[in-house]
């Protein structure tokens, strides 16, 4: 008897270049898999390091502008402290205003570079000094503005207004200037009697406009912008077009940030939003970084990867087919050998090649006498082999009901449903722990009434608890055998057949009852569904075929036929239902204690056992 003679197929196909194919077939599948793998932890790597880059050099940078604005701001206030206590302080508004108006004048002509105007108001609103000298408009309804209103309502603290057409004074040259008003509230004297007024420090806009605008010259998309604390616009490179309404930016939602880092999706793009308050004023100096901003760096990072992995797919091509070559030609050579030797020849079995290969050689060469005899051995291990696998997947659950336990489990997650989940997992781990019993097919009455009340647990949240489920066992059976997995496939029969298509409201139940009856365990699975005929109760036990129609394939007649099988036929199942009353399935086995060596013997086949 040959191997020919059992796979002729197989010789047929073999061709001298198919070990060779598939030795580099596999040497360039994992080259090729560890090169891409490689090539994407680079390219990873890279990015993350690209980003990080970015992301720190755009926060130096806005710290250092920062810095610059706080020393801009800082000037400001230093120039109104300045006015308030070295000038207005130390002289009366109504007999030194030449003394107020020369020390303003100093201030003036030393800050003139920053400073668009100084002027002091009374609490009427009325013009008491202004520098530069210049007259004031007609009615400029100065109480009404905002930097006014603020410093009234607040007389604790300065306040920073945001960019605003200076509409106080005419200078005659019929220009416009854009300023920062800072305001407070000052306290006069007016012939020794002190009254109240308003300091106002207007200062250019321009100062600032051009420190954002040094900071706003990249062309990758990054931007800065400068909003108040309630998400108004101090500066902003399209300032014009969202003042018209042609452009908008969600400052509002910025300014609400503290200070770090931030993901934030606007207009559909997604982007880095850097948020750094400036002191004194509350002022925010938002970074903007659009993700393409991050890609746009990594195109050359992308061409060097694909390049370099080609290269290397080129080298490892070569290298595959030496290597493939080496360890084929003495399989091939071998292989032929034996195929000559199986088509009738005798010729010597090549022996060459590594050490593997030379072993291999004398191996086959030796086999060759006890072929016929390992053949027939072979195939009758073959067939008990699926006698025994057959018996395993008859004791196994239904993988259906695996998988839907596990698509139950999912939707409890993503619904976050977590105590159900876990209360799911916790019922399937037990379930299985007892259907593996460490390979024994002998278990306890108490491993077995728990695994049917997990399995219980876990159908009655699949099928939303349309039915109900109860367990009445006398203890003393605890401690008796049974073959595993008797009852699960019952249960299944009473869902699937009794009580799984009825409404909640019908008041589906399942009951398992135990008990002992002279030296037999009599385990019991009754429910009110639908019923049987009594046709339909002889067929139960003796046509396998109404078993499968759906459910498990391990139905009644596989459980009766094992529990006969190992205790005799005096035991087994027994059916008893009437159509819309209910049905009730009894199995009945020997109460036999439950011990390691009754375990033993049980599985052995061996059925004297010692019941006492």
């Amino acid at each position: 008897m040959k191997i020919r003679q059992y796979y002729p197929e197989y010789f047929k196909k073999l061709r001298p270049q198919k070990i060779r194919s598939a030795i580099m077939a596999a040497f360039s599948f994992i080259s090729i898999s560890i090169m891409l793998i490689l090539g994407v932890v680079m390219y990873i790597r890279f990015s993350a390091s690209s980003r990080q880059e970015i992301i720190l050099s755009t926060q130096k940078l806005m710290e250092q502008t920062e810095e610059n604005l706080e020393d801009y701001l800082s000037n400001m206030r230093q120039i109104s402290d300045a006015v308030y206590y070295n000038v207005i302080k130390e002289h009366g508004i109504a007999e030194q205003e030449n003394q107020i108006q020369q020390g303003m004048n100093l201030l003036y002509e030393a800050n003139r570079s920053r400073l668009r105007s100084i002027a002091i108001y009374n609490s009427y609103g009325s013009l008491i000094a202004a520098e530069p000298v210049a007259l004031q408009k007609e009615d400029p309804d100065v109480t009404n503005q905002g930097w006014y209103e603020k410093a009234v309502s607040d007389t604790a603290n300065m306040h920073f207004s945001t960019p605003h057409i200076q509409n106080l004074f005419d200078d005659h040259s019929r220009r416009y200037y854009w300023v920062i008003s800072l305001s407070r509230v000052v306290e006069l004297t007016d012939h020794g009697v002190p009254t109240t007024g308003v300091l106002l420090v207007d200062m250019d806009y321009s100062g600032i406009s051009r420190m954002m605008q040094k900071i706003n010259a990249s062309e990758n998309g990054q931007y800065y912008y400068l909003c108040d604390s309630n998400g108004r616009i101090i500066y902003h490179r399209q300032q014009a077009q969202i003042r018209k309404g042609f452009s908008s930016e969600n400052s509002m939602k910025a300014a609400a940030y503290k200070d770090g880092v931030y993901d934030d999706t606007f207009d559909g793009s997604r982007r880095k939003i850097i948020v750094n308050t400036i002191s004194y004023t509350g002022w925010k100096l938002v970074g903007i970084i659009p993700d393409a901003t991050f890609t746009h760096g990594m195109f050359d990072i992308r061409y060097f990867i694909v390049i370099l992995i080609l290269f290397m797919a080129m080298m490892l091509a070569v290298i595959n087919r030496v290597i493939s070559d080496r360890i084929s030609s003495p399989v091939l050579k071998l292989q032929q050998s034996v195929i000559a030797y199986e088509a009738g020849e005798k010729p010597e079995i090549y022996i060459g090649g590594s050490q593997e290969i030379r072993l291999l050689g004398y191996a086959i060469q030796r086999s060759y006498e006890q072929i016929d005899a390992l053949m027939h051995k072979i195939v009758l291990e073959q067939n008990e082999r699926r006698k025994s696998e057959l018996e395993a997947l008859q004791s196994q659950i239904n993988p259906h009901f695996l998988y839907n336990t596990l698509d139950s489990i999912t939707w409890m997650i993503e619904g976050k449903r977590n105590d159900e989940a876990v209360f799911m997992i916790s019922e399937l781990a037990k379930l299985f722990r007892i259907s593996l019993s460490k390979g024994h097919t002998i278990i306890s009455i108490k491993d077995e009434l728990q695994h049917a009340k997990s399995y219980m647990n876990i159908q009655k949240i699949r099928y939303k608890n349309r039915f109900s489920v109860s367990f009445e066992a006398d203890p003393a059976l605890y401690s008796c055998c049974t073959v595993k997995l008797i009852l699960q496939p019952v249960l299944e029969n009473a869902i699937n057949y009794g009580v799984g298509d009825m409404d909640e409201d019908d008041g589906g139940q399942i009951q398992v009852t135990g008990r002992l009856e002279h030296g037999t365990a009599i385990l019991s699975v009754t429910d009110n569904g639908v019923g049987m005929s009594a046709d339909e109760v002889d067929l139960l036990l003796t046509d396998s075929n109404r078993i499968h129609k759906h459910g498990s394939g391990v139905g009644l007649v596989n459980v009766n036929h094992r529990i006969q099988i190992l205790y005799g036929n005096q035991y087994g199942l027994s059916v008893q239902s009437e159509p819309d009353k209910g049905t009730t399935v009894s199995i009945c086995i020997p109460a036999i204690p439950y011990s390691e060596e009754n375990q033993k013997k049980l599985e052995k086949g061996n059925f004297r056992v010692d019941t006492k």
